[in-house]
């Protein structure tokens, strides 16, 4: 017997439609599992993160800002860092992250113009600003949105 084969025994487990409060012969009567007295043994329990009046701490903590579900996070790389590349090469996502100039492609690639590009490459991320467009087409590459 190992850990990868265990199970209760049989009928120690109740299933989730168990009746409940049906009489001491069922196992789970007068009760019903709640206890004697008490808020939590009454119908109308308080609801989760209740504090029995107190500021709960979901209100007692500050809220700042917010976290927008549709945003995308673009990892953006410089035409100046593009420099490292031989002439005529194709640069691409994967040749960017086997140069270490970005770890995860996350939800996309950017260059931006910063810098100034002296060879001749075709890129091919995501997206591109005008500026890098502009450097990287006036010297005879081609600047490709994959």
């Amino acid at each position: 017997m190992d850990l990868s084969n265990l199970s209760p025994a049989e009928g120690s487990v109740h299933s989730n439609n168990f009746r409940r409060g049906r009489g001491h012969g069922s196992g789970n009567g007068k009760t019903a599992g709640k206890g004697h007295k008490g808020q939590k043994a009454r119908s109308g329990a308080p609801r989760i993160g209740f504090e029995g009046g107190q500021m709960p701490l979901y209100r007692r903590l500050p809220k700042r800002g917010f976290y927008n579900r549709n945003s995308l996070d673009i990892v953006t790389v410089n035409i100046g860092e593009l420099e490292r590349f031989e002439d005529g090469s194709v640069v691409t996502i994967d040749t960017l992250m086997e140069n270490r100039m970005i770890k995860k492609p996350r939800d996309g690639v950017k260059v931006l113009g910063n810098g100034t590009l002296t060879k001749k490459l075709t890129v091919q991320v995501n997206a591109f600003s005008e500026g890098a467009k502009a450097k990287i087409e006036e010297l005879g590459g081609k600047a490709e949105v994959i």
